[in-house]
């Protein structure tokens, strides 16, 4: 598996089975969101929800575009998508076992 996609794992919650198509759908998802003007981010990956980790300072930018980052999620194969109001942040993953 190449460098980038075992990277990406850590978008995944523990105990969640990690597939070559989770792995792709993350990538081109933070791709997605790249290319709509956020250069800091993540996204955490919950089978059909996602929540979006961008900069604090580039929030109110994401709710602006809301609509459009929606859809193009939903392409992915998203069906919720949430924001996480506290920002991006590197471990946020891991504050579950904390």
């Amino acid at each position: 598996m190449p460098l980038r996609r075992r990277v990406l794992s850590s978008r995944i919650p523990y105990g969640t089975r990690i597939s070559l198509e989770i792995l792709k759908r993350i990538e081109k998802a933070e791709d997605y969101l790249r290319r709509s003007g956020f250069s800091q981010l993540r996204l955490r990956h919950y089978n059909g929800l996602c929540r979006i980790e961008v900069a604090q300072k580039e929030i109110p930018a994401l709710v602006r575009k809301r609509k459009a980052i929606a859809a193009g999620l939903k392409k992915l194969g998203y069906i919720y998508i949430t924001v996480d109001l506290e920002g991006y942040r590197t471990g946020s993953m891991n504050e579950v076992i904390r």
